[in-house]
């Protein structure tokens, strides 16, 4: 019989005797190797260790330190929570389990209705399956066959999964110890490869996401190869927790949202504050960076947005009105205004590049499920910005742009890497054009010597773009920024400028936004910072707080000293022993709170001390005055 060759990611050649399969290649290869390798990725596609080898192919072994590896062996957890469920329940009924970010869930139909308190019955249930290392099989089966199969297990959903398959279709299964699920794969070796699991909570969820059908239960759980991150893990979700913008947002009184407008916050004074500080900061490095501000309406009538091309691509999201029996909409994006802005008058090559700037409030229709605290809204505010500009000035004013994002996150202390998304399906305009502006993107972040990868088919409808995902300090990732290079929208809008020839010509446009979302971004701070915000963002910055009712006259006169340079300060007026008042000022995470009694009063000092509990001393009122107004004028 003659050999396999296959090619490892090192570009070496292994030859094989055909009929072997992954999992005895990855033993010839290393014995170690073997025991942690999880799965397989065959000519880019995820493989199970159980087939056999193909001549020609390139293969890399998984661990769990790979996706493929993680995804293997959390959907083996997802088979053995499934087992475990109906050792318990026998009359339970399985949907899909399969693995997901982080984690894994199973979608069961039963009588039974799961609590809390249930999932340290699954659990213990799941270790005991574990415990007895069941050997995973993988089952093939003709269609009918498994039709027939499944019924006898009365397994419903499982029935509806294969009916909906072609007849010709080859049905996987996999079996460990007498439970036997239908799954394309892959599986870890043995239900002992699966050690460090956790169930963390029980929802609804329709059968395959239609409200028409049955409401099934699901449980959530999540599993890594080693019990330490699984503990890291768990403490890492409990202090995203305790950092939930959502309950930080209540406790500090920055925002609220109510039933009579799901998906539209409101901003109440303490988080006017700190949007007011974000707001200045734009508009103070705008400025430095050369940018005018603009204005552009809410509502515009539907031919602007049929000539953008949103009304055909972008319209299911996009709220509309009729008005004196025209068709408008309120926009979800600034772009069209802005080209209005533009076209308002001629302009000269000399005028170029024009830079665009405007806080523009938008709105976008989402399901109500997908809704999330600021981070998922349907009116937001974007911090827009359009360039247009001749093709000799893309390379420098995309890298302008690099360097306005490298300025924005560094004042918050964020790291952050970036993403070059390609043409989606269904763009606008020719390959041409989108190679050239893909192009231009590439050459300008290379240029700037930052990192980047690309991802394949992301880009606007009507442009390639550089997304920035930026990484907070408990290092988890969220897309903000993002550069947008368009040569289709100037093109549709017929816009021009008279070059250096007299001639007319056609600008480029640059879409950009550095917070993305003001809302989404006070959402991504306010967890960043754990709601204990830098002093010149902190909605009150200063919190003086006497001893006794006779040195309420004292801090008052501090605080009137101090709001009248626009620090933000608060008196703690109430009869309350002093203890607790500090105790309230740090739950409040107020940058600063100043003690004063008797001396102080006598000595025009006040005793300062920070939120975290470091107590910086009696100082001279004055000069704590002066310190502050530096570090707020600094940004410290």
């Amino acid at each position: 019989m003659a050999d396999v060759k296959i090619i490892l990611p090192d570009g070496s050649a292994k030859e094989y005797a055909a009929g072997t399969t992954l999992g005895e290649a990855v033993k010839q290869l290393s014995n170690s190797l073997a025991k942690k390798v999880l799965a397989a990725e065959v000519n880019g596609e995820l493989t199970d260790l159980r087939e056999e080898l193909v001549d020609g192919s390139t293969v890399s072994f998984l661990t769990f330190e790979q996706d493929g590896g993680k995804h293997t062996l959390r959907h083996t957890a997802s088979h053995i929570m499934a087992q475990a469920i109906k050792r318990l329940w026998p009359e339970a009924k399985l949907a899909i389990g399969p693995a997901i970010d982080k984690g894994f869930y199973y979608d069961i139909d039963m009588e039974h209705v799961l609590v809390p308190e249930d999932l340290p019955k699954i659990e213990k249930e799941m270790i005991r399956i574990v415990k007895e290392n069941l050997p995973i099989e993988k089952n093939v089966m003709p269609r009918q066959e498994a039709i027939e199969f499944f019924k006898n297990l009365n397994e419903d959903y499982k029935v509806e999964l294969i009916q909906d398959l072609p007849e010709d279709a080859i049905i996987s299964c996999y079996k460990q110890g007498d439970f036997i699920d239908l799954c394309v794969g892959p599986h870890a070796a043995s239900t002992g490869k699966v050690k460090a699991f956790k169930l963390q909570s029980i929802a609804g969820a329709y059968w395959r996401g239609d409200e028409k059908n049955k409401m099934l239960q699901r449980i959530y759980g999540t599993a890594f190869e080693k019990k330490e991150e699984l503990e890291a893990y768990l403490q890492l979700l409990e202090e995203a927790a305790k950092r939930d913008h959502r309950k930080l947002g209540k406790e500090l009184g920055l925002f609220v949202l109510k039933e009579e407008g799901p998906g539209f916050p409101f901003f109440l004074p303490k988080g006017m504050a700190l949007r007011n500080e974000l707001e200045t900061f734009w508009r103070e490095l705008h400025h430095e960076f050369e940018y005018v501000e603009i204005r552009t309406p809410v509502i515009l009538n539907r031919q602007l947005w049929e000539t953008s091309g949103h009304w055909d691509h972008y319209r299911e999201n996009m709220y509309t009105v009729q008005i004196d029996n025209e068709d408008y909409a309120i926009k979800p994006m600034n772009c069209p205004g802005g080209i209005l802005v533009y076209q308002n008058e001629m302009h000269s090559y000399r005028d170029l590049p024009i830079r665009m700037a405007e806080l523009g409030l938008v709105h976008r229709h989402e399901l109500s499920g997908a809704l999330h605290g600021l981070f998922r809204v349907r009116s937001f505010t974007q911090d827009d910005a359009h360039v247009f500009m001749t093709p000799e000035q893309i390379k420098p004013e995309l890298m302008k742009v690099i360097e306005l994002f490298d300025r924005t996150y560094s004042q918050f202390g964020l790291k952050y890497h970036v993403e070059l998304s390609t043409k989606p399906e269904g763009a606008l305009g020719d390959d041409h054009i989108w190679e050239l502006a893909t192009d231009a993107l590439r050459d300008a972040i290379e240029a700037k010597g930052i990192p980047y990868v690309v991802n394949p088919g992301d880009g606007a409808f009507y442009g390639p773009k550089l997304d920035y995902h930026i990484e907070d300090s408990l290092g988890r990732t969220w897309q903000c920024g993002t550069i947008q290079l368009d040569m289709n929208l100037p093109e549709r809008f017929g816009m021009e400028y008279i070059g250096e020839d007299g001639q007319k010509h056609r600008p480029i446009m640059i879409h950009r936004a550095c917070f993305g979302s003001l809302e989404r971004f006070i959402g991504i701070l306010t967890e960043h910072y754990a709601g204990a915000f830098p002093t010149w963002m902190a909605p009150v910055q200063v919190k003086v707080l006497p001893i006794s009712e006779k040195h309420v006259e004292y801090a008052n006169k501090i605080a009137k000293e101090m709001r009248h340079d626009y620090i933000r300060v608060e008196v703690d007026e109430r009869n309350e022993k002093i203890g607790y008042k500090v105790r309230q000022a740090q739950m409040e995470k107020v940058p600063y709170m100043l003690v004063v009694g008797e001396k102080e009063m006598e000595d025009g000092t006040v005793n300062v001390r920070k939120h975290g509990g470091d107590e910086l001393g009696t100082v001279k009122w004055e000069d704590f005055f002066k310190d502050i107004k530096e570090e707020v004028k600094n940004r410290k």
